[in-house]
């Protein structure tokens, strides 16, 4: 049940972010002008990666165990949904990332501008794929039994309380 919860979790805050930068971060950084966009892509690029990397590979791994622990396909179809933003970044997005961090770019170049654009609309793929990987997550959730739910609220509550102890 654990892994349930732990898939839920990472694939939300995954699928959070991702959507995040694409709705609102990446056309704010568009509307800055090229050489500001490209400017800004590095530092956010840096702090980005590690975090949605480690979201997505612990995420996808949490609903594949999940699965194989008997708690249902549908966490099997989630874990290979977010799974796949990791082959998917390293083989299709990774290349323009490279071209934007390269210090030789000229920011402010017609070159810039177009693989700023490619950018978002690959990034939109992975946008889409979690987002979808968590709303099988909840849904399935949701349609299971009650007692999954309450043990799900239990342990939240548990770690809730921890938490709040600490900072107490």
């Amino acid at each position: 049940m654990i892994f349930t919860f732990l898939a839920t979790l990472c694939t939300g805050v995954f699928a959070g972010a991702a959507i995040y930068i694409t709705l609102v971060e990446h056309p704010a950084r568009l509307a800055c002008g090229t050489a500001a966009a490209v400017a800004e892509f590095g530092p956010s690029y840096r702090r980005a990666a590690p975090m949605q990397a480690s979201l997505a590979a612990v995420g996808s791994l949490a609903a594949v165990v999940g699965w194989w622990q008997g708690y249902g396909s549908p966490l099997l179809i989630a874990g290979l949904l977010l799974g796949s933003v990791i082959p998917f970044t390293l083989l299709v997005i990774y290349p323009t990332n490279t071209r934007l961090l390269d210090p030789r770019l000229d920011s402010s170049s017609p070159e810039a501008a177009v693989l700023l654009r490619r950018w978002g609309r690959l990034h939109l793929v992975r946008s889409l794929a979690s987002g979808a990987a968590f709303i099988v997550l909840v849904t399935h959730l949701s349609a299971g039994p009650d007692e999954t739910l309450a043990t799900m609220w239990s342990l939240t509550r548990r770690s809730a309380s921890s938490c709040m102890s600490r900072v107490l």
